[in-house]
């Protein structure tokens, strides 16, 4: 089968991420073009070491570039739906980190261009692909557990990010917990109903001048019945915690955290092991992989996208429902948001 030619916009740190596994693990893909905005000598380096030649600072010369099939959206997220548009007018299949926007007005605008034009899309809902959590899903889809009942996502950072990131990030839900509400949806095979959420400030006082909070649970009720948590902190400093777990009417399954390695060392003065790894960028690494592996391979087979927009418009509804139940105080359904 023919390469999938890729066009890179945004050469931050999830672009670079991306293009450096287009360039080096995922068989049938090659990065055609870099787009960057910020464009300067370091991006032009890097870019020369993953083997792209045609660097830009301007994305409408991605667009317009007739030897790209797809794209990859890695720029800031208010970006997101209109490079989706463009990428739609174009022709090109696109790959687009979450959030689409923090609009569902605008997402709905994208996903109307792509139906419109026939291409195929999908959200970068990482999580979905990692070893772990497949198996959560895997395990609940077969019907061993019976019906499911709770699901338990814990997802913490192991530091604070810069004030600067978080002034822009849209705030913790559509920032930080939008993954563990495609988490809730993927884990429980239902659609969230009913969302409660609490946040507080517990780490930096800083981020209450951005009306947010860093330290949050949210409770949800789902289409099925069952019941799901979420327990979210900005800085664990531990390392990067990543557990879930689905209780159903047969049985549980749960996963720990992947760890800096297995060793576990036992003396007269008590039992140790490592530490989980330190963030995303070890903790998913493989699993950005065969997110990337998974977009070209369902180009390259004419296949369904495993994560569409479908998918990310439905996160941002929970993440916009856990910021009204916050703000308001009360528990806030779904239905009254679409």
């Amino acid at each position: 089968m023919k390469e999938v030619r890729i066009g890179l916009i945004g050469a931050g740190r999830i672009g670079k991420l991306h293009g450096n596994n287009l360039a080096h693990a995922v068989p049938g893909a090659k990065v055609e073009a870099v787009a960057e905005i910020m464009l300067n000598d370091e991006h032009r380096k890097w870019a020369e070491q993953i083997g792209v030649r045609k660097v830009h600072e301007d994305p409408q010369e991605i667009m317009k570039d007739k030897d790209i099939e797809a794209v990859f959206i890695c720029s800031s997220t208010e970006t997101h739906a209109a490079l989706i548009i463009e990428a739609a007018k174009a022709g090109k299949h696109v790959f687009c980190e979450k959030p689409i926007h923090t609009d569902v007005k605008i997402i709905k605008e994208a996903l109307d261009a792509v139906k419109l034009a026939g291409i195929k899309l999908q959200v970068g809902f990482v999580r979905r692909f990692d070893h772990n959590h497949k198996k959560v899903k895997d395990t609940v889809a077969s019907g061993r557990i019976g019906k499911p009942h709770i699901v338990k996502i814990t997802s913490r950072d192991p530091d604070v990010q810069p004030i600067e990131y978080v002034a822009t990030s849209g705030g913790i839900f559509m920032d930080m917990t939008i993954h563990d509400f495609d988490m809730a949806r993927y884990l429980s095979g239902s659609e969230v109903t009913e969302v409660s959420a609490y946040g507080t400030i517990m780490i930096d006082s800083r981020i209450k001048q951005y009306n947010d909070v860093d330290t949050a649970i949210v409770m949800m009720r789902f289409e099925n019945g069952a019941l799901g948590v979420i327990d979210n902190s900005r800085a664990a400093h531990y390392g990067y915690d990543q557990r879930t777990e689905v209780h159903g009417s047969k049985g549980c399954i749960q996963v720990a955290n992947d760890l800096v390695d297995t060793s576990m060392i036992s003396t007269a003065d008590g039992v140790y092991c490592e530490k989980p790894t330190w963030f995303f960028l070890e903790r998913y690494n493989n699993a950005f992989i065969a997110e990337a592996q998974a977009f070209v391979d369902a180009i390259r087979n004419n296949t369904e996208m495993p994560v569409g927009g479908k998918d990310g418009l439905m996160a941002v509804y929970v993440a916009l429902a856990a910021e009204k139940s916050l703000r308001e105080h009360r528990p806030v359904k779904l239905a009254d948001l679409m």
